[in-house]
């Protein structure tokens, strides 16, 4: 079975490495190995080896960046099928611009910039890649990607569907592609004509920002809890003087409480512990349950909302 998978990998130009450490591989700089990483060049690489995962089987996890996972200490136990990032987007018409999923979102917004367009530029500074903020509706600074989102194309096993945004339930930190789990493999955005020295301007505002209220020295996945609705997640936590508190490495950022920060070497154990404490205490203290915005991959964790 798996010299069916590599084999066909290796047929559309993939890379293949075993036993990779995830840590390796997230923005926090947690987890254990992985069986099998398969980095996937264009959509009809992809396409192919999920219609053979699918067929036999095997568990997968699709990657980007890894900037909104936290990864067990046990590792993934299947194949990660890995985007890259490699491929340039493409401008199609006036307004409109088209990526393969593994493109980072700081390179999708310069590009746009680069070409005259806004609408983009609330994207500048999220780690991520164009499918993982997809699959979660990824947005900052009163932006999201459902602002911009025209289509995207899904696989249904070895088929690339294109699909409507207006199709994908896009919601706060949401679409049913959360539910359906079929990956993203590129996407199409709608702009508008602007200026492009205003446009940087407008990028180099918000990653000053970013620089200055974030926890970018030291390693996270980003805002680790969902904005509650009517509360910020960052405020409810300093409120209860969790500011500063750690487990082991983890540490809630003593720079933006809204952060779990990985200050060396915190284990997933750690950050677990670190979010169920701020859970527990959060509701205790001010009867709000805070929902996790990371994803976890290979446990579940949390504890029961009572």
């Amino acid at each position: 079975m798996i010299l069916a998978l590599t084999g066909a990998a290796t047929a559309y130009g993939c890379g293949i490495a075993r036993d990779v450490p995830m840590a390796e591989l997230t923005s926090f700089r947690i987890g254990g190995p992985a069986d099998l990483m398969i980095t996937l060049p264009d959509v009809e690489a992809a396409a192919a080896v999920n219609g053979i995962c699918e067929a036999e089987n095997w568990s997968r996890l699709w990657l980007g960046r890894g900037s909104n996972l936290l990864v067990s200490d046990t590792g993934f136990r299947g194949v990660v099928l890995r985007l890259s990032n490699g491929s340039m987007p493409k401008r199609l018409d006036e307004t409109r611009l088209s990526c393969f999923a593994g493109v980072t979102l700081p390179s999708l917004s310069r590009f746009a910039q680069l070409q005259g367009l806004t609408g983009l530029e609330f994207a500048c500074g999220i780690p991520g890649s164009v499918g993982g903020a997809v699959l979660m509706n990824a947005g900052a600074y009163g932006g999201c990607m459902a602002d911009v989102l025209e289509s995207v194309t899904i696989l249904r096993g070895d088929r690339a569907v294109d699909v409507p945004a207006a199709e994908l339930e896009l919601g706060y930190r949401h679409s049913k592609l959360m539910q359906t789990g079929e990956p993203v493999v590129a996407a199409t955005f709608r702009l508008r004509a602007g200026d492009p020295a205003a446009i940087d301007a407008r990028m180099t505002e918000l990653l000053t920002a970013r620089r200055e209220k974030q926890p970018l020295e030291y390693p996270s996945a980003g805002s680790f809890f969902k904005r509650p609705e009517g509360y910020f997640a960052g405020a409810l936590i300093e409120q209860c003087g969790l500011k500063g508190y750690a487990v082991g490495d983890a540490e809630v950022s003593a720079k933006h409480a809204g952060f779990i920060v990985n200050k060396g070497s915190a284990t997933c154990t750690d950050v677990q512990k670190l979010a169920q404490h701020v859970r527990r205490t959060v509701k205790h203290e001010t009867g709000v349950l805070l929902q996790p915005e990371v994803r976890l991959i290979g446990e579940d964790w949390y504890p029961p909302e009572d």
